[in-house]
């Protein structure tokens, strides 16, 4: 193939959309739509196959393009389930979606792309790329406020970038649906895209305790002052600035503070006590040119949340602590802190845990 783009098909109508898009571009267009054994909501160990291959082949019709399936339900199930799993099991709060774009849709897809002969990987992400004066590629937000995913998207490489392709960067998430009615296109999925695709019309909990080696273990819940006030059935069923669940009266609600895997507590305390004035974050991918002095930056640390002035100051290559201007509620080890300047996205890596 020459002058190819192979496009991510979900099934969605972002994905399905970005195919369109590309293909009114004059482009030479093939599907690529991956397995990972979690389509559905039945059983993956009595259902192997449960999956919506025949429904995606439908999207190949409608656009008249080829579509090719990869089986990937191993390395999904080692790079992104486990993960998840093992996450927990730290006493953390796991960012699947922010560890798939660089581990599987930029890496093990785009490789599978590139045997196809195809020169790029599109997305229906609500992203930007740009190129700089120096010759490198910047990530910028979204033009849909409502629908920008440039946050999961902050641990792609230069070299991911360079590859990647976001057809619906510059429109806004009514009018490409406005646009698949107009022109008959029908996705056969309804997923939202920041949905966690391999948990449905079940509980996080459930989910863990369906994972094998994943045993949840009851264990006591503290104050701040190590008062034991309670217990809980896992910590699993928890994350930070979480209220239900916990159920110890008491004249002011409790929120769940930290996590203290070690000791099998759940740490609780009022809800003032949840701001945090800094955060130490790990394994950054700087996407630019790696700061070596403080600087100051915007800090989004969990997705549904605004970005909050701060400053950064770089440890080594790959660790910093970041001290918000304002201090922050429910800054939750285990998820993403991603930096931006502007609409530009500068890097991003990992919130890790208090000592």
């Amino acid at each position: 193939m020459k002058n190819t783009t192979a496009v991510a098909i979900s099934g969605g109508v972002d994905s399905l959309m970005a195919a369109w898009c590309l293909k009114e571009q004059r482009q030479d267009i093939v599907g690529i739509h991956f397995i990972t054994g979690f389509e559905t909501n039945l059983s993956r160990a009595r259902h192997p196959q449960a999956d919506n291959r025949q429904k995606i082949l439908g999207i190949g019709k409608q656009l008249d393009i080829p579509v090719e399936i990869v089986d990937i339900r191993a390395e999904f199930q080692e790079k992104i389930v486990d993960y998840f799993t093992q996450t927990y099991s730290q006493g953390q709060t796991p960012n699947p979606c922010m560890r798939c774009n660089p581990t599987i849709k930029f890496g093990k897809i785009l490789t599978y792309a590139r045997k196809l002969g195809a020169q790029k990987l599109a997305t229906g992400h609500y992203a930007r790329i740009k190129r700089g004066p120096s010759g490198n590629y910047r990530l910028f937000k979204g033009l849909d406020d409502q629908k920008d995913q440039s946050y999961f998207l902050a641990r792609l490489t230069q070299q991911q970038l360079e590859n990647a392709c976001f057809p619906l960067g510059e429109m806004k998430k009514v009018d490409i649906k406005q646009l698949a009615a107009q022109k008959g296109l029908r996705p056969v999925t309804h997923d939202e895209s920041q949905d966690i695709c391999f948990i449905k019309h079940t509980s996080y909990g459930e989910f863990l305790k369906g994972q094998q080696g994943f045993e949840p273990r009851p264990g006591l819940i503290e104050n701040l002052n190590g008062q034991v006030i309670g217990e809980h059935n896992g910590l699993c069923l928890f994350t930070i600035g979480q209220r239900r669940g916990i159920n110890c009266p008491a004249a002011e609600p409790y929120y769940v503070l930290r996590l203290d895997a070690d000791r099998n507590r759940l740490i609780v305390g009022a809800k003032k006590d949840l701001l945090s004035s800094e955060c130490k974050v790990s394994e950054i991918n700087w996407i630019g040119e790696q700061p070596t002095l403080p600087m100051e930056a915007h800090t989004r640390v969990r997705y549904r949340s605004k970005e909050a002035a701060s400053m950064i100051f770089p440890q080594d290559k790959s660790t910093a602590t970041v001290r918000f201007a304002v201090p922050q509620t429910a800054v939750t080890p285990g998820q993403g802190a991603v930096f931006y300047r502007g609409d530009e996205i500068l890097g991003g890596g990992w919130i890790s845990p208090t000592s």
